[in-house]
């Protein structure tokens, strides 16, 4: 008795077991979909028909040649050719259950339309209103004991991602199964949120310097941001959303963006490197690829909206792929060849972009049934762009760096250029002041000296004729004149240009002395440098310097009853020091109203020439002027 007892319960356990597993999702050739209660119940009796020869209505569709889905070996990765075909899909459901029921067939993903037929009694197909289905869903009614034959037509997306998994999905339910379904993707969802936010701080960068500096290179780079932000932002906003503009996005707008972000982006790198005149083998390759991209999209565009022939759309979309790694990997060789710096830094984001690109596709191809993060094409696809974008940003920071110090030395040799011909404006007008200078020199050594030269020797010969004590203007005349006569040489001496050099100031200083003391009485001494330095001292410094020296000169004459006079040179390292030292009386500096306005004069002359003036007694009267050169 307690063996029968135990295999009684050991029976009892196994059916328990049996109706607990029935619940997650093995179920009969009919559903009993009063089971389905909180959970999804995948119809593994499901029945499929593929009308490739487009033969089937709702007339003969019962008598076409279903067979079983999980005999289809393509169910989960539908292959290109089956993708334009109409798809039917056969469940026998029943409610043994005593209420309505209403709950969701979920048919898989993608589908553009779905349509819903229930066999009727007389074996007619009747067509289900849906206007209550969400996108993607077929929504079914069946009251309590009711059992029913169901059709779902289906017609797939235009993507290589299609796949078929009918599961029943209970009405309360739905909610919860879509939020689970939604956070299946949560890491990829953050991924990509977060990599379209780094996107659309590229967009205002971007933006931002074309408004500033309305360079084309910037907004096309804007407008390539802007179609990468849309293609990684609505990839995860939409991910795991049945129908609705998802099937569209993923069927052809991602597809869209994608070429035409890489138009944009071929034509940035064109204006950014300048490739028409510093490249033109790039230039030409750019071009093309361009041009290309242009008519595959044309052509893309015609086979998804207007034919079937899904294998060629998809087709090429692989081969432009393909096709932009390859002109890719070309402009990283030329790159590399040009060992130019600006030039290496998109290479190298080209390096990573088409890395990551590779590595999409092989997940494209991937046929595991393992899905994470790591198996996603669009992750690593992402990944690529904004590795590309980081390495653009070091490009265009080297850039501007570099034009930075281009237009510190351009304007700096602006700069220059405006010194230099400031500086030759200058020296233009100083050489005209210099010809002026020598036109009337020569003018007045010509004309007045030659005329005061007459006057001179008129005064002599008639100072010789008639009785000069009777007559003294005569003798007044010929002094005058030949004071005039010396003060015009001197004018002349200052204005003629060749004269302004250090040594000539030197030369004539001694000259005028010597002449002045002759017959005199005083003994004049001079101390020269050996070595006078080629210095140039413009007229009127010569002048000033001049004037001053004579001055002193005729004081020591009038006023110091000095016999001795020592002139003195001496070079010091800012000009001249010139020393006159007389060993008369010396000067009383209390007691200078005779002399007070003309030592005021030579002070004030020496000062507006840049020279010190000095005046002191010492063994005599010491005049020092401190001249710098």
């Amino acid at each position: 008795m307690l063996i029968v007892k135990r295999l009684l319960w050991l029976a009892a356990f196994l059916t328990l077991c049996a109706a607990a597993q029935s619940q997650t999702g093995v179920d009969s050739t009919v559903v009993d979909v009063a089971q389905v209660n909180d959970s999804a119940l995948v119809l593994k009796k499901t029945l499929l028909f593929i009308d490739s020869n487009k033969i089937a209505s709702p007339e003969n569709l019962l008598q076409q040649p279903f067979i079983s889905l999980y005999s289809f070996p393509k169910r989960r990765s539908i292959p290109a050719g089956i993708v334009p075909k109409t798809i039917y899909l056969q469940y026998h459901l029943t409610n043994p259950g005593s209420a309505a029921k209403t709950f969701y067939v979920f048919p898989g993903q993608l589908f553009t339309a779905i349509k819903v037929y229930r066999k009727q009694p007389d074996g007619a197909l009747l067509v289900l209103e849906q206007k209550d289905s969400p996108e993607g869903y077929s929504r079914v009614t069946m009251e309590a004991g009711e059992s029913g034959t169901y059709i779902q037509q289906l017609t797939f997306c235009k993507n290589p991602k299609n796949y078929l998994l009918p599961q029943v999905i209970n009405a309360d339910y739905l909610d919860n199964y879509e939020k689970i379904s939604y956070n299946d993707e949560m890491i990829l969802r953050i991924n990509g949120f977060v990599l379209s936010g780094v996107l659309l701080m590229m967009i205002m960068f971007m933006a931002a310097n074309f408004w500033l500096s309305k360079k084309k290179e910037f907004l096309y780079n804007c407008l390539y941001s802007v179609c990468m932000f849309g293609l990684i932002f609505l990839y995860p906003l939409l991910l795991r959303t049945p129908g609705g503009f998802f099937t569209f996005f993923i069927g052809y707008f991602d597809f869209f963006l994608m070429v035409t972000g890489t138009i944009f982006y071929i034509a940035f790198t064109r204006k950014f490197l300048n490739t028409k005149t510093q490249y033109p083998l790039l230039e030409k390759i750019f071009r093309m690829e361009e041009l290309a991209l242009f008519f595959v999209l044309l052509a893309f565009s015609y086979l998804h909206f207007f034919t079937d022939m899904f294998w060629l759309e998809n087709g090429l979309e692989n081969c432009m792929k393909v096709i932009t790694l390859a002109l890719g990997i070309v402009y990283i060789v030329i790159a590399m060849k040009q060992h130019n710096r600006l030039m290496n830094y998109l290479a190298m984001g080209n390096a990573v972009l088409i890395l990551f690109g590779c590595i999409s596709l092989s997940m494209i191809w991937y046929k595991g049934k393992k899905y994470s993060i790591f198996t996603s094409a669009y992750f690593y696809y992402s990944m690529g762009i904004v590795f590309e974008i980081i390495f653009f940003i070091l490009g265009l920071t080297y850039k501007n760096r570099k034009e930075l110090i281009a237009t510190t030395q351009e304007g700096e040799a602006m700069k220059l250029e405006a010194e230099k011909k400031e500086f030759e404006a200058k020296l233009a007008v100083i050489k005209a002041q210099q010809e002026e200078r020598n036109r009337i020199s020569a003018d007045m050594h010509d004309d007045l000296g030659s005329g005061m030269t007459a006057i001179r020797l008129y005064s002599e010969l008639a100072k010789k004729k008639i009785n000069v004590a009777e007559v003294p203007e005569v003798d007044k005349i010929s002094s005058f004149a030949n004071e005039l006569l010396n003060k015009m040489n001197a004018i002349i001496w200052t204005m003629s240009s060749s004269n302004d050099s250090l040594g000539n100031l030197i030369a004539y200083i001694r000259s005028y002395t010597l002449e002045y003391f002759e017959n005199t009485g005083i003994d004049c001494r001079f101390t020269i440098p050996e070595q006078i330095p080629p210095i140039e001292v413009g007229g009127e410094k010569r002048r000033n310097i001049f004037l001053t020296v004579k001055e002193t000169l005729n004081n020591i004459l009038k006023h110091s009853g000095a016999v001795k006079v020592h002139i003195e040179f001496r070079m010091v390292e800012n000009g001249l020091v010139l020393m006159i030292h007389d060993n008369g009386r010396g000067i009383d500096l209390d007691n200078v109203r005779e002399f007070g306005n003309g030592l005021k004069n030579m002070k004030k002359r020496m000062e507006s020439s840049g020279c010190s003036f000095n005046i002191e007694n010492n063994g005599g009267t010491m005049v020092t002027l401190n001249c710098n050169l």
